[in-house]
This record gives structure tokens, C-alpha cells and sequence, in this order.
């Protein structure tokens, strides 16, 4: 019976600490792509050649952010 309880909670300790571990792990990979992945993969459509390619994912994306922070900041 003890074995049984010691398992349930050992699985529900970890069960929660996985979560944590990968909602942790989320936020540092929004990090990386927001921060330094989507400026690296801009630089480089750019160096290639694309100018209109990488201005128009560019505009895309300030839309995007200007749409989010007056939907953020309305509510």
C-alpha cells in the first residue's frame, strides 16, 4: 500500500515538474527564434539576393506586432 501511494505521488511531483520543464522550455525557444533566429534568417534572405522577399516578411511581421500590442493594451 505504501508502494503504491510513494508511486502516485512520485509520479505527480514529476508529472508537475515536467510541465514546469517544458513550459520553461518554450519560453527559451520563443526566446531564440524571436530574438536571434528571425534576425539571422532576414540577414541571410537578404545577403542571397531577396530584398523584396525579406521587406515584405518584414512588414508582415511589424503588422503582426502593431495589431498585438493594441489588442494587448485594449484589453
Amino acid at each position: 500500500m505504501i508502494t503504491l501511494l510513494f508511486c502516485i505521488l512520485m509520479f505527480t511531483v514529476f508529472g508537475k515538474l515536467a510541465v514546469l520543464a517544458l513550459k520553461a522550455a518554450w519560453g527559451i525557444t520563443k526566446i531564440l527564434l524571436c530574438f536571434v533566429l528571425a534576425p539571422l534568417i532576414l540577414l541571410a534572405i537578404v545577403f542571397s539576393g531577396f530584398i523584396y522577399i525579406a521587406m515584405f516578411l518584414l512588414i508582415i511581421g511589424g503588422v503582426m506586432s502593431l495589431v498585438e500590442s493594441r489588442v494587448i493594451r485594449d484589453v
